[in-house]
C-alpha cells in the first residue's frame, strides 16, 4: 500500500477535483462501471498501470494469465456467464498484438468486451520504436470501436463511451490504446457514464406494423419452424422465446451459440443446426413454410448451400443489426430490433396453436437419426470408448446443471449434440472464429466468473497443447476447473475430412502426445487416465467430487467420426447420417 507521503505525491485537488495520474484514473474508470475482475498480463508501456493496480487489489482483482491470447479468451468466457463486459489488458507490440485472436473471438461472437493495451509514449508513436505497433490499424476490422489516448485528460470520456458501445446494440469488443506518457501525466478526474452518442443509435425504434405483419404470417402458416440463435442470449429473451413457442406450438431449432436459449428437453426442442447438428431440424429446414429467424445470422454452417436453402419458406428475421438482414439470405419480413421487446410485442398478437402433425415429422427424423447414430454413438456394445458417450454420461452425472466450456473440434461439435442445456448461458464456446486453444482459458474464465458453479471444459488433445500453460493460472488462483481430455492422437476434425474427403492421407494431422498427466501434475494438478469403458463412469464421478481442478484424459476412438454431416456444397436435407468410408 501507498504511504502518506506517496498518496500526497500521486493525489492532490485542484478547483474540488482530485488530481490523480492517467493510470489511477483507468482504474478509477473500470470501478464506476462496476468492473471488479480484470485479465492481463503485464509490460514495459503498461506499467504505470499495474503500478497503481497494487493499490486497488481490495477492490480490482487482477488474474494473470500466462498468454495474452489466454487473458482474452477468459475475459471472454467471463462475460459469457456473467452477463459483464470482459476486461483485459496488455501492453504494447506482442502484448497488444497477442490479444488479435480474442478480440477477433469476441467479434464475430457478439461479446461484449474493453481490452486496454499500452502504447509507446506519444512523442515516439511512428518511429518504430521498441515494442511499437500500430494496434489501431491491425485491430480495427474486429473491433465495434477503437481508439488511441494520448492525454490524459481524454481517459474517462473515451472509457465512458467504451463501455457504451461494447454493451449497446449487438455487443462487441472495444479496444482502447493507451499511451505510457498519457498514463503518467496527471489530470482532474471526474467520471460520467456515457448514455448517449450522436452517431450512434443502438436502440431501433420497434416497427410495430412488421410486428402485426409477422403475427398474421405466423398465425397462418402450416409448418413453421422458429431458428434461435445467440442473439436470443444476448437480449436475455430466453423467458419469452419459451413463451412464444409454448402458445404458437412452433418446434424450436438452435444455433451452436443459441444452445442454452432453450430448454433441450421441451416438447417443442427441435434439436441443433448446422453442419453436424440434429438430422430433423437440417432436413425439415427444407419442408417448412416459415421460418422464423430470431437473433441469429444465417452463417454458412446453418445455412450450407444458399442456392439450395428453405426454397419453400417464406422468412421472417428478427435481428439487432441491420447489417445482417438480408446479408446472406433474402428474407421476407425484416424486424430491425432486439429479440426481447421484438417477442414482447409479437406474443400477444399470436393465435395459441398447436401442430402435432408437423411435430410428429420432427419425432419420426429423430428416431431414424437414434436408430442410425446416436444409438451406437452414445450405448456402444463395444470398441474404444467413444465422444458421444463420455458427453452423455457427464451430461446425465450432472443433471445437465452444469457450465460446459469447449475448445474446438470434434470434442465441440459432440458436447453441442449430446449435451442437454437446459439452463441459459451455460455453454461457453468459440462459434464464429472457431479458434482452437480457446477451451482451456475459456474455462478459467468461466470458474471464476461462476464460482459456485460446476465448470467442465470438454478439450481435445490437439486444442489443449495450444494453451497448455494456462495450467499455470489455475495452479496460481487454484481454480477448480475440470478438464476432460478426449484424447484420440489426432487433430480430430480435420483428420475427418481427410478421411472423407482426401481418402484417409492423413497430413499433418496424427500427433505424438506426451504424458498430460504427469504435465498436470507438475502444476499441482491431479489426474486420472482412462481407456476403458468399464472404468468411465467411476473416473468422472472422482472428477465431478474433486475440490480442486483435475484432468481426466480419456483414451477415446482413434477414427472416430461426428455425424450426422452435411458435406461441403449440400443443401441441408442431403445429410450423411452413415459413413463407412
Amino acid at each position: 500500500m501507498m504511504t502518506d507521503k506517496e498518496a500526497q505525491e500521486t493525489t492532490s485537488k485542484v478547483n474540488g477535483f482530485e488530481q490523480i495520474t492517467g493510470a489511477e484514473a483507468i482504474l478509477r474508470c473500470l470501478m464506476e462501471e462496476g468492473v471488479d475482475t480484470i485479465f492481463g498480463y503485464p509490460g514495459g508501456a503498461i506499467m504505470p498501470v499495474y503500478d497503481r493496480l497494487l493499490d486497488y487489489n481490495d477492490k480490482l482483482r487482477h488474474i494473470l494469465t500466462r498468454h495474452e491470447q489466454g487473458a482474452a479468451h477468459a475475459a471472454q468466457a467471463y462475460a459469457m456467464v456473467t452477463g459483464k463486459p470482459g476486461i483485459c489488458f496488455a501492453t504494447s507490440g506482442p502484448g497488444a498484438t497477442n490479444l488479435i485472436t480474442g478480440i477477433a473471438n469476441a467479434y464475430l461472437d457478439s461479446i461484449p468486451m474493453i481490452f486496454i493495451t499500452a502504447q509507446v509514449v506519444s512523442g515516439l508513436i511512428g518511429t518504430d520504436a521498441f515494442q511499437e505497433t500500430d494496434i489501431l490499424g491491425v485491430s480495427m476490422p474486429v473491433t465495434k470501436w477503437n481508439w488511441q489516448i494520448k492525454k490524459p485528460q481524454d481517459i474517462p470520456e473515451v472509457l465512458a463511451k467504451a463501455f457504451y458501445i461494447a454493451t449497446t446494440g449487438r455487443p462487441g469488443p472495444v479496444l482502447i490504446d493507451i499511451t505510457k506518457d498519457a498514463q503518467q501525466e496527471k489530470l482532474q478526474f471526474k467520471y460520467k457514464k456515457c448514455n448517449y452518442l450522436r452517431s450512434y443509435n443502438p436502440h431501433v425504434p420497434l416497427n410495430i406494423k412488421a410486428i402485426e405483419s409477422a403475427a398474421i404470417m405466423i398465425n397462418h402458416a402450416e409448418k413453421p419452424m422458429i431458428l434461435a440463435g445467440h442473439g436470443v442470449l444476448l437480449a436475455k429473451a430466453e423467458n419469452e422465446l419459451l413463451q412464444f413457442a409454448e402458445k404458437t406450438g412452433i418446434p424450436v431449432a438452435l444455433t451452436l451459440l443459441g444452445l442454452s436459449a432453450f430448454p433441450c428437453g421441451h416438447r417443442l426442442y427441435a434439436g441443433y443446426l448446422g453442419m453436424h447438428g440434429n438430422y430433423a431440424p437440417n432436413l425439415l429446414t427444407n419442408e417448412a413454410d416459415l421460418l422464423i429467424a430470431i437473433g441469429m445470422r444465417f452463417d454458412d454452417r446453418v445455412t450450407s448451400n444458399l442456392k439450395k436453402y428453405a426454397k419453400k419458406a417464406r422468412i421472417i428475421h428478427l435481428e439487432i443489426d441491420q447489417a445482417e438482414i438480408n446479408k446472406n439470405v433474402q428474407v421476407d419480413l425484416e424486424i430491425h430490433s432486439d429479440a426481447k421487446e421484438a417477442l414482447q410485442n409479437l406474443i400477444p398478437l399470436v393465435k395459441q396453436n398447436s401442430y402435432e402433425s408437423w411435430i410428429r415429422e420432427f419425432r419420426i427424423c429423430d428416431k431414424i437419426e437414434y436408430d442410425r447414430v446416436i444409438k451406437e454413438e452414445t450405448k456402444p456394445e463395444s470398441g474404444k470408448i467413444r465422444m458421444g458417450e463420455v458427453v452423455k454420461l457427464v451430461s446425465e452425472m450432472t443433471g445437465d446443471d452444469a457450465i460446459i466450456v469447449t475448445d474446438v473440434g470434434q470434442n465441440q461439435m459432440t458436447v453441442a449434440r449430446y449435451y442437454k442445456f437446459t439452463q441459459p448461458n451455460t455453454l461457453v464456446t468459440s462459434g464464429g472464429m472457431g479458434t482452437m486453444g480457446f477451451g482451456l482459458p475459456a474455462g478459467v474464465g468461466a470458474k471464476i466468473g461462476q464460482p459456485g458453479k460446476q465448470v467442465i471444459a470438454f478439450i481435445g488433445d490437439g486444442g489443449f497443447q495450444m494453451t497448455i500453460q494456462e495450467l499455470g493460472t489455475i495452479l496460481h488462483y487454484k481454480v477448480p476447473l475440470k478438464i476432460i481430455l478426449l484424447n484420440n492422437g489426432y487433430l480430430g476434425m480435420v483428420r475427418q475430412w481427410q478421411e472423407m474427403f482426401f481418402k484417409r492421407r492423413y497430413a499433418s494431422t496424427e500427433l505424438v502426445n506426451p504424458d498430460f498427466i504427469t504435465i498436470a501434475g507438475g502444476y499441482g494438478i491431479p489426474g486420472k487416465k482412462v481407456s476403458e469403458r468399464n472404468d468411465l463412469k467411476d473416473a468422472l464421478s472422482e472428477m465431478l467430487a474433486a475440490e480442486g481442478p483435475y484432468l481426466l484424459d480419456i483414451e477415446i476412438e482413434k477414427e472416430g467420426n461426428v455425424l450426422p454431416m452435411i458435406e461441403p456444397g449440400a443443401s441441408v436435407s442431403e445429410v450423411t447420417l452413415n459413413y463407412k468410408g
